[in-house]
């Protein structure tokens, strides 16, 4: 992997960057007309664990596709003459794929929600002001009941503003559509794979099973969808406060 500053050398820190590079500097990038106070903290580039997230999204899309085609089988099975032993092997395959959905989801969670930390570090960088949460938050909000369905959203959004090159802009031209789509496909993935697990789990029939397995493969496409829009997040977050940076950088040098 080349390094994320110089685009020349293998990048060698957690933070994408090689040996020559140095982390990126805290510079002022207050607009004309702003309060000129330098910023707290230190820029760290969040390159490197976006590529982590990346990858585990990746493997969570490959469970899901698992999780699907497994329960596509026990439902074909259902509307059949079956066995014992083929009931048994069906359940077993669709409980190991639930085992895999289940370790690739917690795996991400926790790797996310470290990047989701970084960017939300960073964003005190650029405009403290616009941070209507701590940073604490960004790590404390997923596990909030029923904050959890509204606070990641917004302090995303407020990371989202703080990493425009405009913070205090309209933000017509960058604007945050993308996580409000993200975070609705999140939460009705939550809400479909809640309702296809209590349907398999009582399922006593086996016209109750084909109905359970029809509900984890309508949550299975959802959750691929949700994945696949946090990626998009993750790309674009980390691309805005990497280039903010380092335009940031190139204008202290001058």
């Amino acid at each position: 992997m080349l390094c994320s500053n110089c685009r020349k050398n293998t990048a060698t820190t957690d933070d994408g960057l090689c040996d020559g590079c140095p982390a990126v500097p805290v510079v002022d990038l207050t607009l004309p007309g702003r309060p000129a106070e330098r910023r707290p903290g230190v820029l760290r580039a969040p390159v490197g664990l976006s590529y982590a997230v990346v990858a585990l999204l990746c493997i969570v899309v490959a469970a899901d596709v698992f999780c699907m085609f497994a329960a596509a089988g026990l439902r074909n099975l259902m509307g059949t003459a079956y066995s014992e032993t083929d009931l048994e092997q069906a359940l077993s395959v669709t409980d190991a794929a639930g085992v895999v959905q289940g370790v690739a989801q917690i795996a991400t969670a926790v790797v996310f929600i470290i990047w989701f930390h970084r960017v939300r570090a960073n964003a005190d960088v650029f405009a403290p002001d616009l941070q209507r949460r701590g940073r604490g938050w960004a790590i404390g909000g997923w596990f909030v009941p029923f904050g959890n369905f509204y606070l990641p959203r917004a302090i995303a959004a407020d990371i989202w503003a703080a990493s425009r090159q405009d913070p205090y802009g309209t933000g017509k031209q960058e604007p945050h559509t993308i996580i409000n789509v993200w975070w609705i496909a999140w939460l009705v993935s939550n809400l479909v794979n809640g309702i296809a697990g209590a349907q398999y789990d009582m399922a006593q029939t086996a016209d109750e099973v084909q109905a359970g397995a029809d509900a984890f493969i309508v949550g299975g496409l959802v959750d691929i969808g949700a994945a696949l829009l946090a990626v998009v997040v993750v790309r674009r977050l980390t691309r805005m406060q990497l280039t903010k940076a380092m335009r940031g950088a190139e204008k202290a040098a001058v």
